[in-house]
């Protein structure tokens, strides 16, 4: 154990990126950057991080902050449950603990929407806590490195995978080891053609002697997306400003606001008169690819109630689109009929 960890503590020292949160040990601004990587990319991550913390500097300020402006902020990110979770956080956090996150793992579980991963993530990084850390990079890693044949989704692989990392996770430098697990995972023992001859612990690594290294992890296949097929209306009254629904509070895109859509052959939440189709747009989710076919009005007649999955309805000129929480596949929607 000794061994593997000076390895990659002196490797992720000469290799790893220089990334923002890098930079601080701000215990927020650590909780952002894990929140916003999970499940994307980092060069997708870094200009809204960069625009997140601009906008809401503290917990104080992310706490007192709407959920529309929060939305706002996390646009185009995607997984915006992420977004709204982090917020009630954030709110729990100034309200009830003074606007400081908790130095333990124990304590951070306690904030709602921060799970075993950013709790451990929160604690090693800026607390300096030999808390252990897994996500799918470093599930990867470790499947290899100790040839675990279990789905690391799987209850058994999961609890294997955790059980070592507990027993890995560097007591001197917790924070600098766990990112050198996630740093290895991203560059070098990537899912497809892991790059073994860049690895500092190949020589450890039991998945290589084995042959196995690109075989594991062993994933279960995802199902195929479902279809959806959906129509949509973008309707501009004569000043120009497009009309927009903002969903309910729950589902995939709650709290988001989007041109009115329904599925295909189901009544349209509002009523336009002349509309024509002006393209279609595909867009692709975990379980779902949306299949939507664009209409556009000149006008609408928008209902006053909750109707259609939308809790209300406004007009929103051109220029103030960048200001509410638009999701990607609203976009391509306003688009394909010329709000773009």
């Amino acid at each position: 154990m000794a061994g593997l960890r000076a390895r990659l503590l002196g490797w992720f020292a000469e290799h790893q990126r220089d990334l923002p949160w890098r930079r601080t040990r701000d215990p927020y601004a650590i909780w952002v950057s894990e929140v916003m990587l999970q499940q994307t990319r980092v060069e997708t991550v870094v200009p809204y991080y960069h625009r997140f913390l601009a906008r809401f500097p503290d917990v104080h300020h992310l706490a007192d902050a709407s959920a529309d402006d929060v939305l706002a902020a996390w646009s185009g990110l995607g997984y915006y449950r992420r977004a709204r979770l982090l917020h009630r956080g954030a709110a729990h956090v100034a309200r009830e603990l003074g606007g400081d996150l908790p130095a333990t793992v124990q304590g951070l579980l306690a904030v709602p929407g921060i799970g075993r991963y950013t709790a451990g993530a929160i604690a090693s990084i800026a607390f300096d806590v030999a808390a252990p850390l897994v996500d799918g990079n470093v599930a990867r890693v470790l499947a290899r490195l100790f040839a675990i044949g279990d789905d690391p989704k799987s209850t058994a692989g999961a609890a294997r995978t955790w059980a070592i990392a507990e027993a890995l996770v560097s007591p001197r430098a917790p924070g600098a080891f766990n990112q050198a697990l996630m740093e290895l995972g991203a560059t070098v023992c990537v899912p497809r053609g892991p790059r073994c001859g860049g690895c500092p612990v190949a020589a450890l690594c039991r998945a290589r002697a084995e042959g196995l290294e690109h075989e594991l992890p062993r994933v279960s296949p995802k199902r195929p997306p479902r279809r959806v097929d959906l129509v949509a209306i973008v309707a501009r009254d004569a000043s120009g400003r497009v009309l927009l629904g903002q969903r309910d509070e729950s589902g995939t895109f709650a709290s988001m606001w989007e041109p009115p859509m329904a599925e295909r052959g189901a009544p349209l939440p509002v009523a336009t008169k002349g509309a024509r189709r002006v393209g279609e747009v595909t867009h692709v989710l975990s379980h779902r690819r949306l299949h939507i076919e664009v209409h556009a009005a000149e006008g609408a007649t928008a209902p006053r109630r909750a109707v259609g999955g939308y809790r209300r309805f406004r007009w929103v000129a051109m220029g103030d689109l960048g200001e509410v929480g638009l999701a990607t596949v609203s976009r391509k929607v306003l688009a394909a009929a010329g709000c773009d």
